[in-house]
């Protein structure tokens, strides 16, 4: 089998392999946990570097390189079923709406991020400022238009036509025209719900797709000792790997956001053998 977004995984260990069958859809197979990350440092980083280098940094632009680089360094996190069959993703992307603006009645576009190796959080940051930017003042995207003309179509046409894509992401062979820019086909869709005030909550994962992680950002908020802090609650697909597994790349995920420096080194770049023992 073969799929132009991934490569297949051939040796699964023995109760890994039976897994996609004893659970066949990724909501049956849903862990889900919110993790609470000390940002007092981060912030201070944002605001300095904002004011004396001029950078427009957000918090959501470092979630989103934190995020990048635990996926690189923890690859199984980038792992999806489809087909029964485990697959390793070629690419780090991450999914998240952006809205035209603030009102309830305002149309969402899907934005999309390959994060690559080579890139940081400044390229980062300029990355997701510019495409937004962009798609709010285009109002739309490829997908969007797409959307728009088959959500057209009759309601018995919609139900063959997703059934046949259904089947054809089955047998790994999903138009990538269509697949290009769906949050359902990234590594990790987030949502930035501290943007309008609300609080990180559960999401569910989807059957349709190959994303096997979402995560939902809350308010920044001050404890009790002065610290700024937020919320971060995370689901995944627990066929993908194991609880130790997951727990110590969260944790990864948490050094990260609370020693903002490490942001502004490359994706790639190695973590403290150290540190990684110490998660």
């Amino acid at each position: 089998m073969r799929r132009k977004d991934a490569v297949l995984l051939n040796d699964p260990d023995p109760f890994h392999s039976i897994v996609p069958y004893v659970m066949p859809k990724r909501t049956e197979a849903e862990v889900s946990t919110t993790c609470t990350f000390d940002i007092t440092d981060l912030l201070s980083m944002i605001k300095k570097d904002n004011e004396e280098k001029g950078t427009n940094y957000k918090l959501f632009h470092c979630i989103c390189t934190a995020i990048g680089k635990t996926i690189y360094h923890r690859p199984k996190m980038n792992i999806f079923i489809a087909g029964r069959k485990f697959w390793q993703r070629n690419d780090i992307t991450l999914s998240f709406v952006a809205k035209q603006r603030f009102a309830d009645e305002a149309e969402e576009t899907l934005m999309t991020l390959k994060v690559k190796e080579d890139m940081d959080l400044d390229q980062i940051s300029k990355i997701i400022l510019g495409d937004v930017k962009k798609a709010r003042s285009a109002g739309t995207n490829s997908l969007d238009k797409t959307m728009e003309i088959v959500g057209k179509l009759p309601r018995f046409v919609l139900e063959i036509f997703f059934w046949i894509l259904s089947r054809m992401e089955y047998h790994g062979v999903y138009p990538q025209d269509l697949a290009k820019g769906d949050p359902n086909y990234t590594t990790c869709l987030l949502s930035n719900l501290g943007s309008i005030g609300a609080d990180s909550c559960y999401h569910h994962l989807s059957n349709f797709g190959t994303n096997s992680m979402m995560g939902t950002i809350g308010t920044i908020y001050q404890d009790d000792k002065g610290r700024d802090k937020v919320e971060m609650t995370i689901t995944l697909d627990e066929r993908i790997a194991d609880g130790f597994y997951f727990a110590r790349s969260l944790k990864l995920l948490k050094y990260l956001m609370e020693h903002p420096q490490l942001l502004k080194e490359k994706i790639a770049d190695p973590i403290p053998e150290e540190i990684m023992k110490s998660l």
